[in-house]
């Protein structure tokens, strides 16, 4: 799975209304037009340019976590990679996005989805991770 970097994200955003119901899957409520507040999607993902960044994510290999190809991914660069986070990196060169394992002194980069095998990070390899995946974005209308 690879990913095509959009750039950082502007400092300053739109506000969108909130609305204080839930949406039900099923038949809509008839009380649907009470609005909470205006909300920024920058505050509600988290975004805090310049350490925040989008990427649009290509391929199936990180299905099982819900990362789909075509989803924006947004990663953030400021928080420090552990074990368990979904990172965006470069593998010799090679853009990739792997959840990141750390198994005693080595390095994992595992797939979600069983069709991929997990990448292990070799001596002599080199791994530069970009940032940390924090949400992602779906687009539903195609």
């Amino acid at each position: 799975m690879s990913f095509t970097s959009l750039g950082p994200i502007a400092e300053d955003g739109v506000r969108l209304p909130l609305c204080s119901f839930k949406v039900p899957a099923g038949f809509p409520s008839p009380a649907a037009d009470h609005i909470e507040k205006e909300i920024s999607l920058d505050e509600l993902l988290g975004i805090r340019a310049p350490h925040v960044y989008l990427v649009r994510i290509d391929g199936d290999s990180m299905q099982g976590v819900g990362i789909f190809s075509g989803d924006l991914a947004v990663v953030d660069r400021a928080i420090e990679p552990g074990h368990g986070h979904v990172v965006v990196a470069l593998l010799n060169n090679e853009p990739i996005c792997k959840r990141l394992c750390l198994r005693g002194k080595s390095v994992v980069l595992q797939s979600e989805n069983p069709k991929y095998p997990d990448r292990y990070v070799l001596e002599g390899d080199e791994l530069t991770v970009w940032g940390v995946i924090t949400y992602t974005v779906r687009s539903h209308g195609h």
